[in-house]
């Protein structure tokens, strides 16, 4: 049984660009060179981006292998296959990574011990749920990581700032 995914490298240093190859190819068993073009939403890294095939839960295994870095931002997804949902994982130096599983369409699956965790927090006060919901759905990684996104060579870059 096998599954897709792509692997999102949206910015790394240039002298960790090696490093993530290494990882990945540690990961999948085969030697692995990704194509790296500047990322200008953050002038000095680099981004790329590798399509890769292999056994339910190579998402996890490649996150894992990418998670230690701090200069990195990063997300690998995985399409959904008879053994296994899907997943996606996003990493962010300043928020860390996010796990969320996947369903055919790409929506984001919570489960319900997460959504009964989250109400509990709300109602004794800890948090407010909105807040909790917009965490299980990534929100903060997705508002870090969308200019990265869509900045690729010769792309605008837009940047959008809360006003207060």
């Amino acid at each position: 049984m096998t599954t897709r995914g792509v692997l999102y490298v949206h910015s790394a240093p240039r002298a960790l660009c090696p490093h993530v190859e290494w990882a990945v190819a540690g990961v999948l068993g085969a030697r692995v060179s990704l194509d790296w073009i500047r990322q200008p939403a953050a002038p000095g890294t680099w981004r790329s981006e590798f399509s890769w095939q292999g056994e339910p839960g190579t998402a996890a295994k490649l996150a894992s292998a990418l998670r230690g870095w701090q200069l990195l931002r990063f997300e690998v997804t995985a399409q959904p296959c008879e053994a296994a949902e899907g997943e996606r994982y996003s990493a962010t130096p300043e928020l860390g990574i996010f796990h969320a599983v996947t369903g055919i369409h790409g929506d984001i699956l919570i489960p319900e011990d997460r959504l009964r965790a989250a109400l509990s927090r709300a109602q004794d006060g800890e948090t407010d749920l909105e807040s909790e919901l917009t965490r299980l759905l990534g929100k903060p990684w997705d508002d870090e990581l969308e200019p990265f996104r869509y900045a690729g060579e010769g792309a605008p870059v837009r940047w959008l700032h809360q006003v207060v």
